[in-house]
C-alpha cells in the first residue's frame, strides 16, 4: 500500500485534479476554499457554474482528507474549521442541492454531511442569485 503523501496524490490525480493541486496537495485545496469564502463574504461576483466549481473543491478537499494521513490533516484542520465557520455565516441554507437531485442522488450527498452543496451565498449579482431558484 503507498504511504499517505503517495495515496493522497494517487487519490487527486484519480479525480481529475489539476498538476498544481496534485502537487501541492491539501494546501492547495485549503487554498482554493480561501479564495471561495472570501467571494462569498465579498458578494460573490461570478457566475452559478463558477460556484459549482468552487463547491465542488470544498467537496474534494473532503474526500481528500480521507485518504490523507493524520500528520496532514493535522496541519490543516483548524485553518479548514475557521473557514468554514465564515462560510457558514455568509451563506443561507437551501432545501435543495444546489447540483440537483439526480447529483444530489448519485453522489449520496447530504445537507449534514455536505452542507456546502445545501447553501447559497447572502450577496451576490441579481442574476447570480436567482439561479438557487425560490424555496
Amino acid at each position: 500500500m503507498p504511504s499517505s503523501p503517495d495515496r493522497l496524490r494517487d487519490f487527486l490525480e484519480r479525480h481529475g485534479a489539476s498538476p498544481k493541486v496534485v502537487a501541492g496537495g491539501l494546501e492547495v485545496l485549503l487554498r482554493g476554499w480561501e479564495q471561495t469564502v472570501a467571494a462569498v463574504e465579498a458578494g460573490y461576483p461570478l457566475t452559478f457554474d463558477d460556484y459549482l466549481s468552487d463547491v465542488d473543491g470544498r467537496q474534494l478537499l473532503a474526500q481528500a482528507l480521507e485518504v490523507a494521513s493524520a500528520e496532514q490533516a493535522a496541519r490543516i484542520t483548524d485553518r479548514l474549521a475557521a473557514l468554514d465557520e465564515r462560510m457558514r455565516a455568509a451563506v443561507e441554507p437551501v432545501r435543495r442541492c444546489v447540483w440537483g437531485h439526480i447529483v444530489e442522488e448519485e453522489e449520496g450527498w447530504s445537507p449534514e454531511r455536505n452542507w456546502w452543496y445545501y447553501a447559497r451565498p447572502r450577496r451576490g449579482t441579481p442574476a447570480f442569485l436567482e439561479e438557487f431558484g425560490r424555496d
